[in-house]
């Protein structure tokens, strides 16, 4: 499927599934069509669905092709939209990678996002030290540099009381000759209270392999205050894996409503995993690490 039929397919995955209440007004699907080199600056181009049917791809086809591809997890491409999300490792890339995360828009350009029980050990408190974001890693090369978490933002619920409705943390990370993580990578939204059913792409990082994976489905409600998601394969590492709606193909972001964690620490079976639900608790979280970033 071409890439302007694979970006038409998932915003007609979407349509509907926008709210008024959402934070930065975010509606739409999840693809990931960004290019792996550069952003165009050319003349503007015809709409992703137009450009499919102009390809012989109906409407009816496209749905068809939404149910063939979701629930199907794959090797993530190396686009811009995946090179924001990254592995977290312990000491330097010389160890193993434990977690994943990803670049969310802040007004100081350097926060990234992840589930909170990869930071902070809950009810001792005690917070993980010496750690490393790396976007983008495969196969041992950091494309984007390795940046040094600083500083880490967790609710007290979390930090003392292991309250699975809210496994999110936020941490800052240091710059790299003079530049903020965003300005390299840009970062996607924070979308709350935005409704239990969202088609979302997962895209993370197993411990096993040494390259992300990527899975789009349509998210469901556990309990009202728990998401889950049913993508095959995503095992240990993939905790803090972003899922992400609203893609726009032309800022190549996209709204990020949950990362994998909450019931279970993510789940306790691979192809089954949980998100704690992003709600005003987790804009309040957001607010706070953004303010001290």
């Amino acid at each position: 499927m071409g890439a302007a039929a694979w970006t038409a397919v998932l915003v007609l995955a979407a349509t509907g599934c926008g709210s008024s209440g959402a934070p930065e007004g975010a509606a739409g699907g999840p693809a990931d069509t960004s290019a792996p080199a550069t952003r165009s600056t050319g003349a503007p181009t015809a709409s992703p669905a137009a450009s499919a049917a102009a390809s012989g791809w109906s409407r009816a086809r496209l749905l068809a092709a939404i149910d063939k591809h979701r629930g199907t997890t794959r090797t993530a491409r190396p686009t811009e939209s995946a090179g924001r999300v990254g592995a977290l490792f312990a000491h330097g890339t010389d160890g193993d990678h434990f977690c994943t995360a990803s670049v969310v828009d802040s007004p100081g350009r350097n926060l990234v996002l992840t589930a909170a029980h990869c930071l902070v050990e809950p009810r001792t408190g005690r917070t993980h030290d010496d750690l490393v974001f790396v976007p983008g890693y495969r196969d041992g090369d950091t494309p984007s540099g390795v940046w040094p978490i600083d500083r880490v933002t967790v609710d007290p619920s979390w930090r003392h009381g292991g309250n699975e409705d809210m496994d999110v943390a936020f941490a800052t990370v240091g710059p790299q000759d003079g530049r903020q993580v965003q300005d390299v990578l840009d970062g996607n939204r924070l979308g709350t209270d935005l409704g239990p059913t969202l088609p979302v792409r997962v895209t993370g990082y197993p411990s096993s392999s040494e390259q992300p994976i990527t899975c789009v489905n349509t998210t469901t409600g556990q309990s009202p205050t728990q998401l889950r998601i049913d993508c095959p394969d995503y095992t240990g590492g993939t905790s803090g894996s972003p899922w992400v709606t609203g893609f726009d193909p032309g800022t190549r972001t996209g709204t990020v409503v949950g990362v994998i964690g909450g019931y279970q620490e993510g789940g306790d079976t691979a192809d089954t995993s949980y998100s704690s639900y992003f709600g005003e608790q987790v804009r309040a979280l957001y607010q706070q690490a953004a303010d001290g970033s």
